[in-house]
């Protein structure tokens, strides 16, 4: 992998901020997210553990689950309140792409850790609501907490910046394929492989992590590779789930992202 220049302009709204994606250089890694899937948080702490200690630059964009499942009844396919859920994860990409608009691309690092931090790994997590995940009182302290504006909470009910987020959702599940969820990395853009995951329930050691980057990354690099996976997973290791930093979760079997409710 190489380093790129991370260039950028300051853009004020949404019908003009795609200038801000031409004006930008190279980064090792493209990483897609939502800020409320946890698996997709799980697998940035690694992401990060791996370029602080490789000096990866990572290049954090935006797939929104709410979106790349607009044609889904949510009723049948996702248990009580995921739709909720999905669609305060789109609020807060709104604000993400604001920010990255008018702080630039820098900004959205800071913000999706601060962001998703607070969901998953602080001490009341468990108890934190959609409602409350989406709403202005949730994010304008986390916003100063990242050296942002609070001002950018207004983002969250602008739905001009949709049109952005789904394309780069598309752009991700154009690189995969379109059965897959978040995150989907992409590694040595823009010519370089991609895939959805790793998806992890545990947080690796640091020397772990450079190893377990070294296998996905050989995996990702053979041309005839497509998946592995098994559906039974341990809850991820988040105060959201009730699983505390160093435990173990609960291994469950889970099905399309969530947790199977019927044997």
């Amino acid at each position: 992998m190489t380093v790129g220049p991370q260039l950028g302009v300051a853009v004020s709204h949404p019908e003009v901020a795609g200038l801000a994606l031409v004006l930008t250089g190279g980064a090792d890694i493209r990483f897609y997210f939502d800020p409320v899937c946890p698996f997709a948080w799980m697998t940035s702490k690694w992401v990060r553990m791996v370029a602080a200690q490789r000096e990866y630059t990572v290049d954090w964009r935006f797939i929104s689950l709410r979106l790349i499942n607009a044609g889904i009844d949510y009723d049948s396919h996702f248990p009580a309140g995921y739709e909720e859920g999905h669609t305060s994860g789109l609020r807060l990409l709104r604000v993400a792409a604001r920010a990255r608009a008018e702080h630039r691309r820098a900004a959205v690092g800071p913000f999706y850790e601060t962001v998703s931090s607070e969901i998953f790994d602080a001490a009341g997590a468990a108890e934190l609501t959609a409602a409350t995940r989406g709403s202005r009182a949730f994010v304008e302290p986390l916003l100063a907490r990242a050296g942002l504006p609070s001002g950018l909470a207004d983002a969250l009910d602008d739905t001009r910046w949709d049109d952005q987020i789904r394309a780069e959702g598309e752009e991700a599940l154009a690189l995969t394929g379109k059965d897959v969820g978040t995150p989907i990395i992409h590694f040595s853009p823009p010519e370089g492989p991609a895939l959805f995951g790793p998806v992890i329930s545990r947080l690796p050691s640091p020397q772990d992590a450079v190893r377990l980057w070294e296998h996905v990354t050989a995996l990702a690099a053979f041309p005839g590779f497509a998946e592995l996976k098994r559906s039974l997973r341990e809850r991820p290791q988040l105060r959201s789930f009730g699983v505390q930093p160093g435990a173990t979760g609960t291994k469950e079997d889970w099905h399309a992202g969530s947790r199977k409710t019927t044997p």
